[in-house]
């Protein structure tokens, strides 16, 4: 059974730091393509950041790039999405997700059949 478990969140002040951790478990991680999702109250889920089962190609989202930045530990079996200098609207449930095969739009939440339980992220003004 996979398992997707994500930490690392919480409350923020606008200008600070988060690492989110998503640790892996019941899949091939080093050949899964990764990816982080967003949503917030209202909102549908956003598309942040993405990483191809290659672990060479990585895509993010125009609102977070230079500010965001994913990773993967293969020994670790586990992502981070490192978070700096956050705003307010960066302010909703993050999510991790999986995908085990080749998948061709890493910024599709369908194309990933993994997902966390997600972790709050709140970053106030």
């Amino acid at each position: 059974q996979v398992q997707l478990v994500e930490s690392g969140g919480g409350l923020v002040q606008a200008g600070g730091s988060l690492r989110l951790s998503c640790a892996a478990s019941g899949l091939t991680f080093s050949r899964s393509a990764i990816a982080w999702f967003r949503q917030a109250p209202g909102k549908e889920r956003e598309f942040v950041a993405g990483v191809r089962r290659n672990r060479i190609t990585v895509y993010y989202a125009d609102s977070v790039k230079g500010r965001f930045a994913i990773s993967t530990d293969n020994a670790k079996v586990t992502a981070y999405l490192q978070m700096n200098s956050l705003k307010p609207e960066d302010t909703a449930v993050y999510y991790c997700a999986a995908a085990a095969v080749t998948i061709m739009r890493v910024t599709l939440p369908s194309e990933y059949n993994h997902w966390g339980q997600g972790t709050q992220v709140t970053v106030s003004s």
